[in-house]
């Protein structure tokens, strides 16, 4: 058991960019942290991105799991703490995802059609492809007949498969991850064009905190998951690698997307 630098329980919150909601999973999660840390560990969930990034602005959470989008537009308050390794980089993209009879090639066939995005704050569900139609002279609301947010990437692609929309935005790493874990959705939809690679979707915490010891422990047990057979289970339920130390530069894309956009990067 690891020295307690302090014995108050660490909060950890988790936004929509998280693949599931299993508990099994989640209490995988916790106990992995629980053990590292040695203290209590609670996992708070919300709907939206804006719920959790709001906590942790607010100090109501010491650290989550976040989306590169808010990080970038809150980079002077926020500090990483690690990023996850997929398929060896901390990288993934933001693909865009049609019917599986469909014969678009590109956004631009996307014209007219229902789209489904997956939150306002989410780089790949929704920045991604708002930036490229800023770089077309349009937008959401004038490009596509009606978008809607499903509040969930997996959520976005149950729309497209189903055909409550004609496309969606949403995050490769999970489209990707569900062609193991629950083929037949993904298999009802098609990759129509996949984005640059960008950085993963991020653990942060307040600046002000980061060079504690709770979070340098929080940290450091991020880096190890790798090295328990709990974390281990943890890492193969998420299929990543591990996590790693997150140099703020593998955000500068997403910056770029957000000036893109307008909005502050």
């Amino acid at each position: 058991m690891p020295a307690r630098s302090d014995d108050r329980a660490v909060s950890f919150g988790l936004t929509p960019v998280f693949l599931t909601n299993d508990q099994e999973l989640l209490a995988l999660i916790r106990g992995h942290l629980e053990q590292a840390l040695g203290v209590p560990v609670q996992l708070i969930q919300r709907r939206t991105y804006q719920e959790i990034t709001a906590m942790l602005l607010a100090g109501q959470v010491d650290a989550a799991w976040i989306c590169g989008y808010p990080y970038v537009r809150h980079r002077d308050e926020l500090a990483l703490l690690a990023v996850p390794v997929w398929r060896g980089r901390p990288l993934y993209q933001s693909y865009l995802i049609g019917r599986p009879t469909g014969e678009e090639g590109s956004l631009a066939d996307l014209r007219g059609e229902i789209h489904a995005f997956s939150d306002p704050d989410s780089n790949s569900g929704y920045l991604v492809t708002t930036a490229a139609l800023a770089r077309m002279a349009d937008r959401p609301e004038t490009f596509f007949a009606r978008s809607f947010f499903t509040y969930g990437h997996r959520n976005v692609v149950r729309a497209v498969a189903s055909g409550l929309a004609q496309s969606g935005s949403v995050d490769g790493y999970v489209w990707e991850s569900l062609t193991v874990a629950e083929p037949a959705l993904p298999a009802a939809t098609r990759v129509i064009a996949r984005s640059d690679w960008l950085g993963f979707p991020p653990i942060a915490c307040l600046r002000a905190h980061a060079d504690g010891p709770r979070m340098r422990a929080l940290a450091n047990a991020l880096a190890r998951m790798d090295a328990t057979p709990g974390g281990r289970e943890v890492l193969a339920l998420l299929q990543l690698d591990g996590f790693r130390d997150a140099d703020p530069a593998l955000f500068n894309g997403i910056a770029a997307l957000a000036r893109t956009v307008g909005a502050r990067g």
